[in-house]
């Protein structure tokens, strides 16, 4: 596996390891907790060095996980995790950033995790109630103590992210971005570039789509995330399958899958582009990992970018309360 700059030289595998899923979203959880340390050791065996996570993924308990299955390898890790909403009772009760719950968030993460220190820290959404620039400062406070060593910003926009730079230098940003989700590529993308700050795609799969496992006859149970998700209700799912059709035909081209195909255009987006795709199976592991192997030429790489203008994507990606949750 070969490594990725993200901003302030932040050095990670150029695939991580969204761990999200192990504990909430999709479908039941897994019974055996042991069963997802051993998928995430068995990511670091093959060199994803990167494992992303949160406080509010359960809420509490991914962090412990990741915290229990990187104890005996911590250096060899870059752990991210998040802060910036207002947990009550195990539920999200809005953003919240002030620098006092920064603070709290960054004590108690740190001890779930096991770690000296947070290799990067994120602000989960924009608190439209906290400036950005009291934000940035509150992380580099933060970073002056020891207790983190990069800033990263989730889901936020160009003027957001140049604001908070000027502040305290970010190290990343993590949007979701993915081949029919390109919303990145308009402000957020350039101004990364410009600014010498790393990329980190969340769903670099469409939320599976991309595997081509989803099928119009799949089912959601509820409480599964891609059950809200109107791209993945029947009638879109079905307008979309022309989508997956076209990935899966390219893939078979190349002798490759077409969730390799799907991350290796990512890849293919700039050296600062780091994406998490996530999982509970030691097999997609593997999959994910040859991504980082899989010669697209110039032209594939030109016909996937032009692919959702040519068949276009039916569905958002949230529905209206996610969409409000990302400030759309």
């Amino acid at each position: 596996m070969h490594a990725r700059i993200l901003g302030q030289g932040l050095q990670v595998s150029a695939i991580g390891l969204g761990a999200m899923g192990m504990s909430m979203s999709y479908g039941p959880n897994p019974g055996d907790r042991n069963d997802m340390i051993g998928v995430l050791r068995y990511a670091i065996e093959q060199g994803v060095t990167f494992i992303d996570t949160a406080e509010v993924y359960g809420p509490y308990v991914n962090e412990e996980l990741v915290g229990e299955a990187i104890a005996p390898i911590r250096d060899q890790v870059v752990v991210a995790t998040k802060f910036g909403w207002n947990i009550v009772e195990g539920r999200m009760q809005g953003t919240d950033s002030r620098p006092e719950q920064i603070r709290r968030v960054a004590d108690a993460s740190l001890q779930r995790l096991g770690v000296e220190s947070i290799d990067l820290f994120y602000q989960h959404r924009v608190d439209p109630n906290v400036p950005i620039e009291d934000v940035a400062g509150a992380v580099g406070e933060l970073v002056a103590a020891g207790k983190v060593k990069h800033f990263g910003l989730s889901e936020a926009g160009a003027g957001t992210i140049r604001r908070a730079h000027s502040v305290f230098p970010v190290t990343a940003v993590q949007s979701e971005y993915s081949l029919w989700t390109r919303d990145p590529e308009a402000e957020v993308l350039p101004t990364c570039v410009e600014l010498g700050i790393g990329f980190v795609p969340f769903s670099p799969l469409g939320k599976g789509f991309f595997t081509g496992t989803v099928t119009t006859e799949s089912t959601f149970a509820p409480g599964e995330v891609r059950a809200t998700v109107p791209r993945f209700q029947a009638e879109n799912l079905s307008a979309n399958q022309a989508l997956i059709d076209h990935v899966r035909a390219l893939a078979a081209t190349r002798n490759a899958t077409p969730a390799q195909v799907a991350l290796a255009w990512l890849l293919a987006q700039g050296p600062f582009v780091v994406p998490i795709p996530g999982t509970r199976r030691p097999e997609r592991i593997d999959e994910n990992v040859g991504a980082t192997i899989l010669p697209l030429s110039a032209d594939d790489v030109a016909d996937l970018d032009t692919l959702v203008d040519r068949i276009g994507v039916a569905g958002t990606r949230y529905n209206e309360t996610g969409m409000k949750m990302v400030g759309l």
